[in-house]
């Protein structure tokens, strides 16, 4: 297990209301309520974020926006993808997420 596949299952075992799973083939954190909150794919996760918060998100240098696993060139709104040179900053994202797509 790389060391970025560690961060994220640690972040899923400590929030309380975070359930573990698979979407596509990949690692994911979903909400209470069952959506995708999280996805980690290609040590980086992709997130989904209110509109604020995805533009926030967006100036971490090196995040882009998020895109669809198999279909790179798809863009996906809402969604963005943080690279683990980020990693101190996704818990902080990941709940923001959960928040978000719990409602």
């Amino acid at each position: 297990m790389t060391i970025e596949e560690e961060l994220f299952h640690k972040i899923a075992n400590e929030l309380p209301n975070a359930i573990k799973g698979k979407i596509f083939g990949a690692l994911c954190i979903k909400a209470p309520n069952g959506k995708s909150a999280a996805i980690f794919w290609k040590e980086e996760i992709i997130i989904k974020l209110s509109p604020n918060d995805e533009k926030e998100a967006l100036k971490l240098p090196t995040s882009r926006q998020g895109t669809h696993l198999y279909a790179p060139d798809r863009k996906m709104k809402s969604w963005v993808t943080v690279p683990f040179a980020h990693g101190d900053k996704w818990e902080d994202l990941i709940k923001k997420s959960i928040r978000y797509v719990d409602k």
